[in-house]
């Protein structure tokens, strides 16, 4: 995968995908624990996130309802990294794995497993 890119795709797909996959973990994380909640993970994934969020409130509706907040901030992460990336890159997209992060990480899992 990284000879297919410029290093610098890589790095920012890869910083974009770490904050989507943040954010989401933050959403499934508060399913479950209040976000003031002393459990460890809760506590870093509010802290890395609360500032994206903040930096989202402008083109965030008032009317979802807070726990979901962040699935909606990691949907525009999805959206730059899913159509503007590939469009201003001119690759295709060919699902999940098009993406350097997930594919890197799936080529990990195929490797360890055999």
């Amino acid at each position: 995968m990284i000879d297919a890119f410029p290093i610098w795709v890589i790095v920012f797909d890869y910083i974009m995908g770490m904050t989507m996959w943040t954010l989401i973990g933050r959403t499934g994380m508060s399913l479950f624990l209040p976000e003031d909640s002393t459990f460890f993970f809760m506590r870093i994934f509010v802290r890395v996130t609360n500032p994206i969020i903040r930096w989202f409130r402008f083109v965030t509706p008032g009317f979802l309802i807070r726990p979901l907040v962040p699935l909606y901030v990691a949907w525009f992460f999805f959206m730059v990294r899913f159509y503007l990336m590939p469009w201003l890159l001119g690759y295709d997209v060919m699902g999940m794995l098009s993406f350097p992060l997930e594919s890197d990480i799936a080529h990990a899992i195929y490797r360890i497993g055999s």
